[in-house]
């Protein structure tokens, strides 16, 4: 008696792990920032980067750790937004954007124009044909 070939199939469905689905920036608190602070301060040469690979860190973030706790204290240390602050206001952004609308619009009206003349120009063309024509 042969077998049914659907049953010895494996489960073709993918399960997706949760944990993969969707990455977002992870957050550190003062507490933990000054215990990694400490921590490479006790590190012997060449345990930094045990260290670091441990806790998933790059040196430069633990540069940067230190930095802010030597001008700041624990206090440089608390969350801080990322990336580097806008030159322009949101008000100027707001111009800038609404100043491009405008030559977009004014290019469309240009293009226009154009058209309705040329269109004036075919309509004169086709009356003077015309006109040739009669009696």
């Amino acid at each position: 008696m042969p077998k049914d070939p659907s049953t010895d199939r494996p489960e073709l469905e993918v399960k997706p792990d949760p944990k993969l689905e969707k990455r977002t920036r992870r957050t550190f608190t003062a507490d933990y920032k000054l215990r990694i602070i400490r921590e490479a301060d006790s590190c012997k040469h060449g345990e930094i980067g045990l260290l670091l690979r441990r806790e998933k860190l790059y040196s430069n973030q633990l540069s940067e750790w230190r930095r802010e706790f030597a001008e700041n204290g624990i206090g440089g240390l608390e969350k801080s937004a990322p990336g580097p602050l806008s030159k322009r206001s949101p008000k100027e952004r707001e111009i800038e954007k609404l100043k491009q609308q405008i030559d977009e619009l004014n290019d469309k009206l240009l293009i226009a124009q154009d058209c309705i003349d040329i269109q004036k120009k075919v309509l004169s063309i086709l009356d003077h044909s015309n006109s040739g024509n009669t009696p």
